[in-house]
């Protein structure tokens, strides 16, 4: 295996090889020996270190418009509200771009914020009503 020491040292046509080598392809055309240096060190690393995780392989193969996190539900949609009464407190949760915003903070999914409002695992939807089973 290749060795990131060995990197500097090479002329572009030494890091076109390696780059061919580890990715089984050429190098795209025009890119700098920095550039070359660079990448191929990170995938050196990221090799040694047994690859890419799951999750970042599977971020980077997601189109760059999926980027945006995503509400739990497809009939919420930003700007809507849920209200649900526990306890004799009125909680009131705004469905926003980003997620859902409770008490000032914003939250990932309704399921934390349910847990964070009852101190028990719920089912976020289930517990705001959203799926027709709201709790009594």
């Amino acid at each position: 295996m290749m060795q990131i020491d060995n990197l500097e040292a090479m002329d572009r046509a030494a890091l076109l090889a390696a780059w061919s080598e580890i990715f089984g392809s050429p190098a795209p055309r025009g890119v700098s020996r920095t550039f070359l240096r660079r990448f191929l060190a990170f995938e050196i690393q990221a090799q040694q270190s047994g690859g890419l995780t799951r999750h970042v392989a599977a971020a980077l193969m997601r189109p760059a418009g999926d980027a945006k996190p995503k509400t739990s539900s497809p009939a919420l949609k930003p700007g809507g509200r849920l209200l649900r009464e526990w306890n004799g407190v009125t909680h009131v949760v705004d469905v926003t771009d980003g997620g859902f915003v409770w008490k000032g903070e914003t939250w990932r999914s309704l399921s934390a914020i349910a847990r964070a409002i009852t101190g028990a695992h719920w089912s976020g939807p289930r517990f705001f009503g959203l799926n027709g089973n709201a709790p009594r």
